[in-house]
């Protein structure tokens, strides 16, 4: 896998994945940005709750679950002293669907967090990483 950073101006910068995606970088204007795109580690935190959530939907497809969406919902803590990576992040799930079994979606939440979603699994070597969900009975 690569990535290319490329500087824009200021503390602003431009992304490039190798599959051909952009995404704009910018901080704050009391660091020298002008607040126009998202930050590095907002993007870190974003990585793993879209890694997590491709996890539990591929499982509770897999087992072929009636799930209709998704929702992944994170708050992170970090650490107060350089560098300050994250120290505890919990990610909340918020399932939807047609009579879900409960017992599938527990395990597709285990399963990615435990097993398949490499970004947790490394911010898990610094941060404590909690999970919970919900399960919501689409309407008919």
């Amino acid at each position: 896998m690569k990535a290319r950073i490329k500087w824009v101006e200021n503390v602003k910068f431009l992304g490039e994945s190798a599959s051909g995606h952009a995404v704009l970088m910018d901080g704050p204007p009391e660091s020298g940005g002008e607040n126009r795109g998202v930050r590095p580690m907002e993007m870190l935190l974003l990585g793993m709750g879209g890694c997590t959530a491709f996890d539990v939907i591929h499982i509770l497809r897999k087992a072929r679950q009636p799930v209709t969406d998704c929702v992944v919902e994170l708050s992170a803590e970090r650490a107060e002293t350089e560098p300050k990576v994250f120290t505890r992040i919990h990610v909340h799930f918020t399932i939807t669907g047609r009579g879900l079994k409960e017992n599938q979606v527990r395990r597709a939440v285990e399963l990615s967090a435990e097993k398949y979603c490499s970004a947790s699994i490394m911010l898990g070597k610094t941060a404590e990483i909690t999970h919970d969900y919900a399960i919501e009975e689409t309407e008919a």
